[in-house]
């Protein structure tokens, strides 16, 4: 936690939390491939010397905890990942053998929230957030379904 990374002339420790999402008519191919993604991800931001600290792959969007150098924009890092990862997935799981341009995997947007000192409490939120939106759907279900009065108009 509180390791400070080094380049040649700084030291710095910049931690961001992540989330995106698919496109939605990529929603269903996502949730198959998914399980694949996580490794695809850590390599991805080793390229740019960034480091996936946390990660979690929701049915329907992304959360990572990245440690980025200061060197590097973090919509850099995140376009990067994005892009690379949409291509990865495309030759491998796709029918395209050649460069993916045009055809886009991710939705365009971004959540981004530096960490600072709360980090604990980013990498418990990322690692139980599946059980706490389920929590959520379930309670959200629940209330739902609670038996309403009929609406009777009186006399006029």
């Amino acid at each position: 936690m509180d390791q400070l990374e080094s380049l040649s002339h700084s030291v710095w420790e910049c931690k961001y939390h992540v989330a995106f999402i698919p496109k939605c008519c990529r929603r269903v191919l996502y949730e198959s491939l998914r399980k694949h993604l996580g490794e695809v991800f850590k390599r991805l931001a080793e390229q740019k010397e960034c480091r996936v600290l946390e990660s979690h792959l929701m049915p329907d969007h992304v959360h990572m905890l990245l440690s980025i150098p200061p060197k590097y924009a973090v919509s850099e890092v995140v376009g990067f990942i994005k892009g690379k990862s949409a291509i990865h997935l495309a030759r491998t799981y796709g029918e395209h053998t050649q460069n993916f341009a045009g055809q886009h995997f991710w939705a365009r947007g971004y959540f981004v929230s530096t960490v600072g000192r709360d980090e604990t409490v980013i990498r418990e939120y990322i690692r139980n957030q599946e059980v706490e939106d389920k929590r959520l759907d379930h309670s959200r279900c629940g209330s739902s379904h609670r038996k309403v009065a009929p609406i009777t108009s009186g006399p006029r």
